[in-house]
């Protein structure tokens, strides 16, 4: 699910932290890509995930399947948009996830049920519904297995691109490995990226090329100044707009929810100031620890980016081994496997051209440079405030001004 509404947020406030662009404008770069965790009820990624292979890679409403009956549509998205990227010189790093934290459990049981009642109806859609209702909660029950995962390891294993298991958070990891340098930024759909300090994130990234949609490329750096608040603050205003975490609290939108944050200045004053509200106009949900909530955007359990598991390497293809997985497994064409193949190993084993930009060290903000610009952002939003005031003004004279005067 990631942050609801994060992405509107940042929009509105902080426009500049967004840029769009090309896939081939990331020539050279090591992308950290998130993958799904492998329980029954893991979160749906969409196409950052194994999930959206399984739901977009469909042959008139039917997964692509082997001889067998076995999925294979998550190993046909895999193969073909990682050779995307390759070929447009980008070097993939996914990252799938380990245990859920237990803080997670409320919603990932909520989203089992979701699973659980779209079963039902697609049942009750096969007797009595349109093909259109059969596809719409078929795309509800699609989940991503451990043999999901572990074929995708394989495959990935095969082609020569790495991969590591996180302790917990996919986005976590790759936020982590992104601040040490380790790669250029973390991919992902969900937007609770930039609450694990991710310095950039990476959307659309896997998209097929028939989406068309543009790569979007998020600051986070850009989003505190946009949005005048520093990391606590912002990590504070995303878990008030929602995360996986805790449930919200009703009638708390992203607008009230920017203002709170803004005007009480972190949680712990926004909850005070609610209990001390006499119109009672929110209420917070008994059970909203929601300094955990914190503590795990904060203090997330992640392999050091020192640790031998992150010390990765692009390698050229088995070409056989996945002539054997795909084809003879798996069913897929051996000429376009070979083909695909034969991409990987120019792309991979052969030397790229280096970015300009690789010969420059990315040092970390230190906390009196981000409080720097924190500094700066209020007095940008406070130059701002000052203005509309005085337009107001100058509207309310002109209103009141006689006519003919």
């Amino acid at each position: 699910m990631g942050i609801k509404a994060l992405s509107s947020v940042i929009k509105e406030h902080a426009p500049d932290a967004i840029k769009e662009g090309e896939i081939k404008n990331h020539f050279g770069r090591k992308v950290a890509i998130v993958r799904p965790d492998p329980e029954p009820s893991s979160r749906s990624i969409f196409s950052m995930s194994i999930y959206s292979f399984l739901i977009a890679v469909r042959s008139e409403g039917q997964q692509l399947t082997d001889e067998s009956g076995q999925t294979t549509s998550h190993l046909m998205g895999m193969f073909y948009r990682t050779l995307r990227m390759v070929d447009n010189g980008i070097k993939p790093l996914y990252v799938f996830d380990g245990a859920p934290p237990k803080l997670k459990s409320g919603e990932l049981a909520k989203r089992f049920q979701r699973k659980k009642e779209a079963h039902e109806g697609y049942e009750e859609a096969r007797e009595t519904g349109t093909a259109e209702d059969m596809e719409k909660f078929a795309r509800r029950t699609v989940r991503v297995t451990r043999e999901h995962n572990a074929e995708c390891q394989r495959l990935l294993g095969l082609m020569g691109v790495p991969y590591i298991v996180a302790p917990t958070e996919a986005e976590a990891q790759c936020a982590a490995l992104a601040r040490a340098g380790k790669v250029y930024a973390a991919a992902s759909e969900d937007m609770d990226t930039l609450c694990f300090d991710s310095p950039v994130l990476l959307r659309h990234l896997t998209f097929s090329e028939q989406r068309k949609e543009p790569i979007q490329e998020i600051r986070v750096e850009k989003v505190l100044e946009g949005l005048g608040m520093d990391r606590k603050q912002f990590v504070d205003l995303c878990i008030l707009l929602g995360c996986d975490y805790l449930d919200p609290i009703p009638k708390i939108g992203p607008t009230t929810a920017v203002k709170l944050i803004r005007e009480h200045g972190s949680l712990e004053k926004v909850v005070e100031s609610i209990e001390k509200d006499p119109k009672e106009r929110y209420k917070i949900p008994d059970d909203w620890p929601y300094q955990d909530a914190r503590e795990l955007f904060f203090h997330p359990d992640v392999r050091p980016a020192d640790d031998p598991q992150c010390d990765f390497k692009w390698t050229g293809p088995d070409i056989e081994g996945l002539v054997t997985f795909l084809v003879t497994e798996k069913g897929f064409s051996e000429d376009r496997v070979r083909a695909g193949a034969k991409r990987l190993e120019k792309n991979l084993k052969s030397a790229q051209q280096v970015r300009l930009d690789g010969f420059f060290k990315v040092i970390p903000k230190t906390e009196e440079e981000r409080a720097a610009l924190k500094r700066k952002a209020d007095e940008k939003n406070e130059e701002k405030k000052k203005k509309a005031k005085m337009e107001k003004k100058e509207k309310a004279k002109a209103k009141a001004k006689p006519r003919g005067a």
